[in-house]
């Protein structure tokens, strides 16, 4: 790679910037930002000579042609599962890696729930190192609240580094005893951790697994996939679909509840304890107005002070209604909702409640998803998803689709990155944000095939991820 890298004839875009323009990288940061037309490569030149110091100059520019295309940072992704250790025939370092460059990722936050479950630092470090060593993205892997998911021994937490662990979870599920969570969250406050939350009431998550078990029973005995809806076949007895739908009903409603009481559990555990908390994956519009409600105890004053809170949605819920066909019968935790709980996580992205847009990458083989394993492969399409939704269907600017999937987790990560600008960390994408493109899973990066967005035409493509300025995904 050149020493330097200038871009033009791009149309830049970030929380902040929305204007043709070309951006000057120098050991693999932005070392300048130009706002305005420079669409010849003799423009790019004359800025190259201005910008550049003659050392920089002499070491002979990369010049990219962005072609009209838009320049955004590239995106932030809190939560995703690459499945390593243990579980490499879903996904593994590489191939996750590759899928995340492929959706417009630079940096990704790995989830503990492996095999072994991810419960030191020292582990943590070691697949950070191994993923780094790829060259493709920032890697942070996050470790679980209690040693191996047991619940109870929080003491892995007592060296943590917010620098190497800027987060713990118990994802996948939630920890059950409040006084344990108590006990991990001063010990996060203390360390200026985030405690990201899988809200998931234990004992009613379990009260609702009978329901779902039984449909999952029916759907594997006439080979109904759980991944995305299928009409009912002929060889199907119509009481057949109406006891699947009735039991993924009846489970969606106990986990919908199960959701929305350890919200408001979690979030005043993190009160008294004085911890930021980040609500992941938020489905529901009990448990977004809980998050709303708390933020505005603290815009009030009403908090205690060293209490913060940031939440999550996913594409997947933002785009996809669960309460009825054609996507109840696609499995995912937490569940797809209803319509009513779609519009309340997108008004919460209108209103500013929500921070973040996090994928929960969550790939399978195609024999776990048939017997049931819930999750989707989303890094992919994250980006058409959310542009297609949120941009094109509902008129918000591109400017806020940046900040929820590249500037806003920067921030809560304290990190360099996010935005195009002067002494950022050069992590970019190149989008096409008028491409109309039908979706195929088959032609995934990522080992998960299973996505309910299969064969969905969707606007907005990313063609090319760079990270410190090297083009590392080409479409």
């Amino acid at each position: 790679m050149a020493k330097s890298v200038i871009l033009y004839n791009a149309h830049l875009v970030d929380s902040h910037v929305d204007s043709p323009g070309a951006i000057v990288v120098t050991d693999k940061k932005i070392s300048y930002v130009f706002l305005g037309d420079c669409t010849e490569e003799k423009m790019a030149r004359r800025l190259a000579a201005t910008t550049l110091t003659e050392r920089d100059f002499l070491e002979i520019p990369e010049f990219v042609n962005a072609h009209g295309l838009t320049l955004m940072p590239s995106f932030i992704d809190m939560h995703v599962h690459f499945r390593y250790p243990g579980q490499t025939q879903k996904e593994d370092l590489d191939t996750g890696l590759k899928a995340a460059v492929a959706g417009g990722f630079g940096t990704v936050v790995l989830m503990p729930n492996t095999n072994p479950v991810v419960s030191t630092g020292e582990m943590a470090q070691r697949i950070i190192e191994e993923a780094e060593s790829r060259n493709l993205a920032t890697v942070f892997q996050t470790i679980s609240i209690t040693k191996d998911f047991e619940g109870t021994d929080t003491s892995e937490l007592d060296n943590m580094h917010p620098s190497k662990i800027p987060m713990i979870t118990e994802d996948g599920h939630d920890v059950e005893s409040a006084a344990v969570m108590l006990e991990a969250m001063q010990k996060a406050g203390k360390h200026n951790v985030i405690v990201s939350c899988h809200c998931e009431d234990v004992s009613l998550a379990k009260a609702a697994r009978p329901f779902r078990e039984r449909a999952l029973g029916f759907m594997k005995k006439y080979g109904i996939p759980a991944d995305k809806y299928n009409a009912p076949k002929e060889h199907v007895p119509s009481s057949i679909d109406f006891e699947i739908d009735g039991n993924l009903t009846a489970a969606n409603r106990l986990l919908a509840l199960a959701e929305d009481t350890a919200t408001e559990r979690n979030i005043e555990i993190a009160k008294t304890a004085g911890c930021h908390i980040h609500i992941a994956h938020c489905s529901t519009k009990t448990s977004i107005d809980a998050v709303r409600r708390a933020k505005a105890q603290i815009a009030d004053g009403t908090a205690p002070a060293d209490f913060a809170i940031s939440v999550e949605v996913t594409p997947h819920h933002l785009s996809l209604s669960g309460s009825e066909a054609p996507f109840l019968r696609a499995l995912v935790n937490p569940p797809l909702r209803s319509e009513n709980d779609r519009r309340a996580l997108i008004n919460a992205i209108k209103d500013g409640t929500v921070d973040v847009i996090s994928t929960d990458h969550a790939p399978h083989t195609a024999e776990d998803k048939a017997a049931g394993s819930p999750g989707f492969t989303g890094l992919e399409t994250a980006f058409a998803v959310c542009h297609t939704i949120l941009v094109e269907q509902e008129g918000i600017p591109l400017t806020k689709l940046s900040a929820l999937m590249s500037d806003n987790p920067a921030q809560l990560l304290n990190l360099t990155s996010g935005r195009l600008a002067i002494g950022y960390e050069a992590n970019f994408i190149l989008v096409d944000t008028k491409e109309k493109w039908i979706v195929d899973s088959n032609c995934f990066f990522s080992k998960g095939k299973a996505s309910p967005q299969n064969g969905a035409k969707l606007t907005g493509r990313v063609h090319a991820t760079f990270f410190g300025g090297k083009k590392v995904f080409e479409l």
